[in-house]
Formats: C-alpha cells, sequence, structure tokens
C-alpha cells in the first residue's frame, strides 16, 4: 500500500490560521461511511444525529505549553523544545532543533536561568532526552515560558492560549490537541446530555505519534511513536453495557479512536487500564471498538488520512475530501468536521 494513495491537492487558502469565535459555528460534513453518501450541515447539527442512548467518547487529555525557546548556555545558539513525554520527574523525551548542536551534556537556558535542561541522551529523528532543573513548580514555569505547540502550518499567532485547548480538557500531559473536541461547548454537550446521550472521558497525551509526517513509501513500513492512555473502570463498564445491548460508541477524534481500539485489540472488550500505545490503523484495520467517528480534515499521506479511510473506504473518503474543498470548508486544526457513521 503506497503512501502517494493517500495525498491530494489543498489550495492553502483553506488551511484554517485562526480559530472561530464561536467554537460551535464550523461547518459539519456528514458522510455514510459504508455508501460514501454526504450531506453539509452545521457543527450544531451533531445533535440531530447523535441518537438516543448513543455514547460518546471524549478524549479529556490538557495541552502543555510545551514549545521552549532557548539558548545554549556555552554558544547562546538559539536551541527550541518540544516536550512530548514526562519519562520520570524531570526527564522529558523531545524534539530539537537544531538537532545537530546538541551533545550529550549540552546545557540549555530558557528565561534567564529561571529554566535550565541538560541533553541525557540523544535518539534518532531529532529525539533527545533531557533533564529540567528549576526552583519552584515545573508546570508554572513551563506556562510562564512555553508556547502552544501550534502545527507548522499554522503561521498566525494564537490569541488566547485556550482555544488550543477542548472546554473539557482536565489531564495535563499533550504535545497537541485533540482538535475534533475543539468544535464542543459548553451548551452544546449540555444538549447532547439532555437528548439521552452518554458523555464518558478517556485520555490519551497526544505525542509525536500523531502528527510525525510518514516519510517511507509503503504505509506498512511507518513506525509510529507511542502515546500514554487511560481508561477508568467506570468509563469501561458503560463501553461494555454499551456493546451488549448494540448502542453506538462514537469516538470523538483519532485520539480517542486509537484508545478505543487499542484497548479492544489488546484485552476483547473495555477495561480499566493505563499504558502505551503505538497502534497505526490503516486500510485492512478490523474496528472492534467503535461505530462512528466525529473528526477534523487531516493532512494529505498522514497517518490520521489512513485511520479515516480504515474506517471507511479510501475512495469515498478522497472523493469528501474533494467535495469539501469545492464547497471551501476550513482544513486541520482549527477547520471544519467531519461525522463518519
Amino acid at each position: 500500500m503506497s503512501t502517494e494513495e493517500f495525498d491530494y491537492e489543498l489550495p492553502e487558502e483553506l488551511i484554517a490560521q485562526t480559530p472561530l469565535k464561536d467554537r460551535a459555528s464550523s461547518r459539519l460534513l456528514v458522510m455514510d461511511r459504508k455508501t460514501g453518501e454526504i450531506e453539509h450541515k452545521h457543527f450544531t447539527d451533531i445533535l440531530e444525529e447523535l441518537n438516543e442512548e448513543d455514547v460518546l467518547v471524549l478524549n479529556n487529555t490538557k495541552v502543555i505549553p510545551a514549545r521552549l525557546i532557548g539558548s545554549k548556555t556555552d554558544t547562546f545558539a538559539t536551541i527550541e523544545l518540544l516536550l512530548l513525554k514526562n519519562i520520570e520527574n524531570d526527564t522529558w523525551e523531545c524534539l530539537s532543533r537544531p538537532f545537530k548542536r546538541l551533545h550529550v551534556g549540552t546545557k540549555i537556558s530558557f528565561g534567564n536561568d529561571l529554566l535550565q535542561a541538560e541533553v541525557l541522551e540523544k535518539k534518532e529523528e531529532g529525539m533527545v532526552i533531557v533533564r529540567f532543573s528549576y526552583q519552584g513548580i515545573f508546570l508554572e514555569i513551563l506556562d510562564k515560558l512555553g508556547e502552544m505547540p501550534l502545527p507548522p502550518y499554522i503561521h498566525e499567532k494564537l490569541k488566547e492560549k485556550d482555544r488550543y485547548q477542548t472546554i473539557y480538557a482536565k489531564n495535563i500531559g499533550s504535545a497537541a490537541a485533540p482538535t475534533a473536541g475543539l468544535h464542543f461547548t459548553t451548551d452544546l454537550l449540555n444538549n447532547i446530555k439532555k437528548k439521552g446521550i452518554t458523555i464518558v472521558e478517556i485520555t490519551l497525551h497526544v505525542g509525536l505519534g500523531t502528527f510525525r509526517p510518514v516519510e517511507v513509501s509503503d504505509v506498512t513500513k511507518h513506525k509510529m511513536h507511542s502515546e500514554y492512555y487511560e481508561m477508568s473502570k467506570e468509563v469501561a463498564s458503560i463501553l461494555n453495557e454499551a456493546k451488549k445491548k448494540n448502542r453506538r460508541i462514537i469516538a470523538v477524534g483519532t485520539t480517542t479512536t486509537r484508545t478505543l481500539e487499542t484497548i479492544m485489540s489488546k484485552y476483547g472488550t473495555f477495561k480499566e487500564c493505563s499504558g502505551n500505545t503505538d497502534i497505526f490503523i490503516y486500510p485492512g484495520f478490523e474496528f472492534k471498538a467503535i461505530d462512528g467517528l466525529i473528526t477534523n480534515f487531516h493532512l494529505p499521506k498522514s497517518t490520521l488520512i489512513m485511520l479515516v479511510s480504515a474506517f471507511s473506504k479510501k475512495e469515498y473518503i478522497l472523493h469528501a475530501y474533494e467535495e469539501a474543498i469545492k464547497e471551501k470548508y476550513r482544513f486541520f486544526s482549527f477547520g471544519d468536521a467531519m461525522f463518519l457513521k
């Protein structure tokens, strides 16, 4: 299976640079994943698309201001770190640039030594393990010095940090937002509950695995980076009951999908658990957990467009993207949404 099969042409002006003033005012392309039939709606119409007794699953991860820009303490060369995973205490796995300027023992200063990092290990593809040292509370310092890790295709400055967070974000640890959830408002979620739809939350801390480009020509040779997930006993029980009663389980986002499918693939049921997943979902994958998916529009040749293609058909997805381009939908993180039912 070739990576090129998941390519498409996107006019640059359709890449959303800023979030809409009203989160729920985005558009919604609704597609029957089995027939490819398309309807053009607005995100608030998700209320009509969801059935009583559906279970809506959200990823409650919270993005940290994970992008740090500092300088080497010896040469003062500028260094950028993107915090990806907390290994233990103050030791983090980070994406660095320029990678070649870093060596084991290199020290980096941020905010006039308010925060310092020492490189403990150099890995592949720009990855380093660093240990931070500081006085005070790490997350408070990070909030002061760090920037939201917006994807490279967003060139506008984000005026309000919380617009790159879902309204239900609570478990700190992501290097990127689970963007399908950015469309929900408190009112919309309340109306969904009033309709009789159960809302539950799981956690997957979004790391490099979600947005790392596929650089191999053969899809099956791509290796995903692992990301931490967890599910509570209560949520597992609700989801198992839903399965038993043939109620639809609707995942909000590809990160939620990856978590649910990881657990179901591993245990054959939902259960209280936590761990790391490097699951890579592409056409041919047999879905065992979800019945519907709310998602954004994804980059060409990305693992995410491969996942949605696996949940439907590649031809249907690419046709839907063509229609979305024709109708001038907004694409990617701050863009419009799609509901695959």
